[in-house]
């Protein structure tokens, strides 16, 4: 008797045993397998995609490659007039000063700005005529900016512009911050796509 229960103690511990490994082996098939963390990316290596990034999403402290030239953005402004928004990002260059502006109305236009300093002009009149060419007067306004990085400026404040064109596509504008005076710069549409932007921390 005592050998009998024995037995059929051993045949129930073993039929336990069988029934826990089956079911933490399904278990362990049925649970989703735990996806290891990706790679370290460098941010500066070209993945060759022809991957350019999204301008309006440019910040201080990003890269942009223009294919034969890097620099850094130093610095951004936010400006705002009513309900538009624009952007201007300050380049890192050597002498000088050169910025990128982004805005969308409706579609993303951008510009390559270059400070002139050298010229003493203040935005009058319906045209202006600069070194033989003739610009037009597109629009003036005044609203408010936002500073971001390195600009020059302060956290926030006032701005008043006028933007001129010519027929064949050159840019003259005006800003001036805070009641100051009228700075001047020439600048050049840039088609999107032209560079690649890596983003900064």
């Amino acid at each position: 008797m005592a050998i009998e229960l024995l037995l059929l103690l051993i045949v129930v511990i073993v039929v336990i045993v069988v029934g826990v490994i089956v079911y933490a082996q399904r278990a362990k098939n049925q649970a989703t397998p735990s996806q290891s963390p990706a790679p370290p990316q460098d941010p500066f290596a070209n993945d060759g995609g022809g991957t350019t990034g999204d301008p309006r999403s440019l910040k201080a402290g990003d890269m942009i490659d223009w294919g034969n030239e890097r620099t850094w953005i130093r610095g951004t402004l936010r400006l705002s007039e009513g309900g538009f928004t624009w952007s201007e990002h300050f380049l890192e260059v050597e002498g000088g000063k050169r910025w990128l502006s982004v805005e969308e109305d409706p579609d993303v236009e951008l510009a390559l700005w270059t400070g002139r300093p050298d010229l003493e002009l203040i935005p009058q009149g319906k045209s202006i005529e600069l070194e033989g060419v003739v610009y037009k007067l597109q629009e003036k306004g005044t609203g408010s900016y936002r500073s971001e990085g390195t600009t020059g400026l302060k956290a926030t404040g006032g701005l008043d512009y006028a933007d001129y064109e010519s027929d064949d596509g050159r840019l003259l504008s005006f800003e001036r911050f805070d009641h100051g005076g009228w700075e001047a710069s020439t600048g050049t549409k840039v088609t999107p796509g032209t560079f690649t932007i890596y983003p900064g921390s």
